[in-house]
């Protein structure tokens, strides 16, 4: 491969932001440390095949035993419960309620919102027989599942994100797993497979990962919402390093910013061995990636710096096409967007 990363093909064209390296490099150095047979995936597979006649795994919906909730309820510890946030919640976001058992432990998928390119899934991990999941005095900054801890989405791209941990009630047995995800694809109308292994949390102490849960749970679910984006401009350009940019597309919604932009130039990676990135490869990444300025201005002023989302760059036919964006922090509606920047180009909102 002539690119710097290429653990599955899939992450081959794939960036990620300075805190989903801290993450996954967190994630891999534990893994390292605990050699353990179940951290790789095809003795784990064999286990789980041979195990498949004793393990009680149970697979269902919320919705049947008549507990789900509504998308609102379940983002209202995510983005907050105004009004207008949960408005825009009700119109584009839709209850899920699929859901696995082991070991005494049910993992369900509340809720899912998005847009064309980009999701926010919620889900709740919670203890069947209503006592606490998580020992005194730990903290949901520090858990990290062990292992797979995510959904993965049926499509033929590239896909980013990140997930981390909330706790709606500290009184109840339940925690919420909060998973944003983008692609370089549209993602509306795909389906997710969700998968989780281990509940652990992070000693800082002894940098390693101290398994609080152990188990494993999949299920598979629609990625089914209303997409409420817009699709501002396209064939504007730019010139930035000595080379050009053309604006593809650059998509908005109250959840997410994508942009799609193309280099006149093929980026040109290093021969570096797999896994690692070679100062080229970096400086590489910084022309065409990094150094590409996304700001989204609110009509209050307020600017968000968006300059360090995630994306993917493909070298294509003598150009490079990049995609970068994600999910925002805050439910914005529309009429609250003044504008999106783009390398300087400015693309105005409009207001309905």
């Amino acid at each position: 491969m002539n690119r710097p990363f290429d653990y599955q093909q899939e992450l081959d064209t794939l960036h990620f932001t300075p805190e989903q390296k801290s993450r996954i490099a967190g994630q891999a150095l534990t893994a390292a440390r605990q050699a353990s047979p179940r951290r790789h995936r095809p003795v784990r597979r064999t286990l789980l095949i041979a195990a498949a006649a004793v393990l009680v795994l149970a697979v269902g919906t919320a919705g049947a035993t008549g507990i789900l909730k509504s998308a609102a309820e379940s983002f209202a510890g995510v983005f907050g419960g105004n009004v207008a946030q949960t408005e825009i919640i009700d119109q584009i976001g839709r209850p899920i309620g699929a859901s696995a058992t082991d070991n005494g432990v049910t993992i369900t998928a509340d809720a899912i919102l998005g847009d064309q390119y980009n999701a926010c899934i919620v889900y709740t991990i919670s203890r069947d027989d209503g006592q606490p999941l998580l020992p005194e005095g730990t903290s949901p900054k520090s858990l990290l599942m062990g292992g797979f801890g995510g959904a993965d989405l049926s499509i033929r791209g590239g896909c980013h994100g990140s997930s981390w941990f909330i706790d709606e009630n500290p009184d109840d047995s339940a925690i919420q797993m909060v998973q944003s995800l983008s692609a370089d694809v549209p993602i509306t109308s795909c389906t997710a497979t969700a998968e989780f292994q281990d509940l652990c949390y992070f000693d800082e102490e002894t940098g390693s990962s101290i398994p609080v849960v152990e188990g494993h749970w999949k299920f598979r679910f629609d990625v089914d919402y209303e997409d409420a984006s817009i699709t501002l401009g396209g064939g504007e350009a730019f010139e930035q390093g000595g080379m050009t940019f053309t604006v593809d597309k650059v998509t908005v919604s109250p959840v997410a910013v994508q942009v799609a932009y193309t280099v006149d130039s093929p980026v040109q990676w290093s021969d570096a061995p797999s896994g690692r990135q070679s100062d080229g490869d970096r400086r590489e990444m910084e022309r065409y990636f990094e150094n590409v300025e996304i700001l989204l201005t609110k009509t209050d002023g307020t600017v968000i710096d968006l300059s360090t989302s995630g994306g993917s760059i493909k070298p294509k036919g003598g150009v490079t096409v990049c995609t970068k964006g994600r999910v925002l922090d805050e439910i914005l509606p529309l009429a609250d967007l003044e504008s999106v920047s783009v390398g300087g180009v400015v693309y105005p909102v409009p207001q309905v």
